[in-house]
This record gives C-alpha cells, sequence and structure tokens, in this order.
C-alpha cells in the first residue's frame, strides 16, 4: 500500500527538528498506527468503524481502537454528549458504563454499532475521538519523549505502545509505565547522556516481552518490521520513504 503526497520537498537536512506534535509527523504517526490498527493508512476513515476483534476488551472502534471494555470508548461518547446532547450514542451511557473492564456487549449490541458507525459523519464525534486521543495517548506520549529527549520517531514509539497497552500496568497486560522502567534499567535516554538507538531498542525489547505476555496478543511485527526497522534505517525524524510490514502488510509512505 503506498500513499504519496505530492507537491511537498523533501526533509531539508539543515531545517531543525521536529517533534511529534508538528502536524505533518502527527499525520504520519496516525498512518503508521492506522496500518496496525485498521490495515489501512487512511486513518481518517476510521470514524466509523467497530467490531469485536476477540481480544478481551469488547468492542474496538474509531482512529485508534476505542475499547468498550477499557473506559476511553465511555470517555468518547461522554466527550460527544457534552458536545452534542440528545445525540444517538447518549442512550447507551449507561451500558457502557456497567461493561467497563469486561467484554461484554450487554446492552449495547446492533444498535450500539449501527450508531457508532453513523454518528462518524458528525463532526463532534469525530472532534471527541480527536480530543480523547490527544488527551489520554498522544499528549502524555509526546510529553514523556520529549523530556527522555527522543526524537519524533522515539515520540512515535512511545505514542504506540501508550495505544495498545496504555500508561498502566492491568490483568495479563505490560503498560507503558512498566516498558519505560525496564529500558531505564539497561539503557539511558538521550536526556541522561545516553545514545537514542540503544534506548529505543531497549524500550523495544521491553514492549516485544509485553507484546509475548499478552494472551490476545503474539505478534510482534508492529515492533519487529516497523519501528525496529526505522531505528535501524536511522529515521530520527520519521523521514520519507518509510516502509514497513505489519501483520504481513506491506505498507510505504512517500511525501
Amino acid at each position: 500500500m503506498v500513499l504519496a503526497l505530492s507537491g511537498c520537498s523533501g526533509p531539508d537536512a539543515d531545517a531543525p527538528e521536529k517533534g511529534l506534535d508538528d502536524p505533518a509527523k502527527k499525520d504520519v504517526a496516525m498512518q503508521l498506527v492506522s496500518s496496525a490498527e485498521n490495515s489501512s493508512l487512511d486513518w481518517k476513515a476510521q470514524y466509523g468503524y467497530i467490531e469485536d476483534i476477540g481480544d478481551g476488551r469488547g468492542y474496538t472502534a474509531g482512529i485508534i481502537g476505542f475499547c468498550s471494555g477499557t473506559g476511553d470508548m465511555l470517555k468518547v461518547v461522554e466527550r460527544y454528549g457534552a458536545a452534542r446532547p440528545g445525540n444517538t450514542l447518549e442512550r447507551f451511557l449507561p451500558a457502557l458504563r456497567a461493561v467497563k473492564g469486561s467484554d461484554s456487549h450487554a446492552g449495547l449490541g446492533d444498535p450500539f454499532t449501527e450508531a457508532w458507525s453513523k454518528a462518524a459523519s458528525d463532526p463532534a464525534f469525530r472532534a471527541a475521538q480527536n480530543t480523547e486521543r490527544d488527551r489520554s495517548y498522544f499528549d502524555p506520549a509526546v510529553g514523556q519523549g520529549e523530556a527522555d529527549g527522543l526524537s519524533a520517531l522515539g515520540q512515535f514509539i512511545y505514542y504506540d505502545a501508550y495505544v495498545m497497552h496504555g500508561y498502566e500496568d492491568a490483568e495479563g497486560t505490560v503498560g507503558f509505565r512498566t516498558m519505560r522502567a525496564q529500558a531505564l534499567a539497561t539503557a539511558e535516554p538521550p536526556s541522561a547522556g545516553g545514545d537514542e538507538e540503544a534506548y529505543l531498542n531497549a524500550f523495544l525489547d521491553a514492549r516485544v516481552a509485553a507484546i509475548r505476555k499478552e494472551p490476545s496478543h503474539s505478534d510482534t511485527s508492529r515492533v519487529e518490521t516497523a519501528q525496529r526497522v526505522f531505528v535501524r534505517e536511522g529515521k530520527l525524524q520519521l523521514e520519507s520513504p518509510l516502509r514497513w510490514k505489519v501483520y504481513g502488510e506491506s505498507y510505504h509512505i512517500d511525501y
């Protein structure tokens, strides 16, 4: 799969480095996450996506895979309700609160999934997803990456771990906080004078170990044939071209 962005020049070697919060870098990050979460680079087409993928977290939906079982889907619907009172998803709030922490579909089912998909046409619903993504995942990951002296690539590696694993450990899962602690035990981040490539590989080692511990995840290609490749190639600014594989599919970004 190829995405070509026309009318843009390649990166200037003398230009100041940009973090992942740069709009162009953030868009690349969203495409990378979407390749793993939705098997597509078109992340903006995923607002209406929803299904149970059988990972024990109930429904997975939207632009980064908000889950009914983990509570972030509930936060999205609450935000949507605050912005658009009386919307078609609001009546499912009691059920979403009840199923948090489980894989249950009680009180949800087809009426809920249909309402979610239809709501994707509402800018207020898309904004609710964007805000929850930034508040709970993107902003904390980028902030910690900046504090650790990481490049845009390192900040993305943190962000993708936040999306897939969350910040804290949960039953049967290892969260970002533990992964980072394990990486710090074996390598110093750039903020402490360490080599970024060595530190990122230590973090990715911790993440691979975490993935293998989860009963619902065993495929490590999201790391080994994607992020690890970027580290090895020295793509610290996520400069194009980017080529990677995830879950058996090949992707390519040029800009």
